[in-house]
């Protein structure tokens, strides 16, 4: 039967998750390590201060988790799908100051599985880490509106999941970008017995046995789907700050948004 992760207990004992931080940033790299290294559950074990060095250190040392920043030099499109080639159990975490709708989806079809901005709090990232580690798929709550936008404008003739009542939909879109049933509840202004009622019969219809496949499914539909409003985009490196090629680039914005990060477990639980 199916069963929603928040309704079953964690009796685990936490293991330490080793991680490893790669940002151009001395300054950056020194205060995750001050923040991650005050947690007993984390071992950061490596540091980078460029991409190329990332991708070598995932391989070498195969962590659980890698907080990447998107905006150093010599990131380029293949890096993420590189970084998963070699090292397939590492979850990538993209923490940067890019906020932009297109990066976003590029970064997460590429195979991140979490994106959070630097206004986020300390122990936000902490959480955040530990929640990768474990299998979620964690957004900061500004990264979440931009992709419960995008959902929005999909058109009707190409939504996503047609065995699902139009409930049902907006209920998997706010799995899908991070939300916690409490959250959920309050967003659509239900109860969260009606919200778990939903995911269940979400589950049932999609053949899934609990959230995190639910939300692969989801992500796999979503970003396999071409985005007709805005093609051709790509990440590409120069001048120190990645940028968009292809029809309609533009310059990235910079974050500047709310400090708390929506999460599956760590953060909304």
């Amino acid at each position: 039967m199916s069963r929603d992760p928040e309704e079953v207990a964690d009796g685990a004992q936490p293991r330490v998750v080793t991680v490893v931080l790669a940002d151009a940033q001395p300054v950056v790299r020194r205060g995750l390590i001050a923040l991650l290294s005050a947690s007993t559950e984390i071992d950061v074990v490596a540091e980078a201060g460029s991409a190329q060095a990332a991708l070598r250190s995932a391989a070498s040392v195969r962590p659980d988790v890698l907080v990447l920043d998107i905006a150093m030099p010599d990131f380029q499109a293949g890096t993420l799908q590189e970084i998963t080639r070699v090292s397939p159990s590492t979850a990538v975490l993209v923490f940067t100051a890019v906020e932009d709708e297109a990066v976003v989806v590029t970064t997460m079809r590429a195979g991140a599985r979490g994106y959070v901005l630097k206004s986020c709090p300390g122990d936000g990232i902490v959480r955040t880490v530990r929640g990768l580690a474990t299998g979620e798929v964690i957004l900061g709550p500004r990264v979440a509106d931009l992709l419960i936008g995008q959902l929005g404008r999909e058109p009707r003739n190409q939504q996503m999941f047609p065995e699902l009542t139009e409930r049902e939909r907006q209920v998997l879109e706010l799995i899908a970008a991070g939300m916690r049933n409490a959250a959920i509840a309050a967003r659509l202004n239900l109860s969260p017995k009606t919200i778990s009622n939903h995911i269940s019969t979400i589950f049932n219809k999609l053949n899934v046995s609990d959230r995190y496949e639910a939300i692969e499914m989801a992500r796999e539909a979503r970003f396999a789907r071409p985005r007709p409003y805005r093609p051709g985009l790509d990440l590409v490196a120069g001048g120190g700050s990645p940028r968009l090629h292809g029809a309609g680039a533009m310059p990235l914005r910079r974050a500047g948004g709310p400090a708390a990060l929506a999460s599956l477990r760590s953060v909304e639980g």
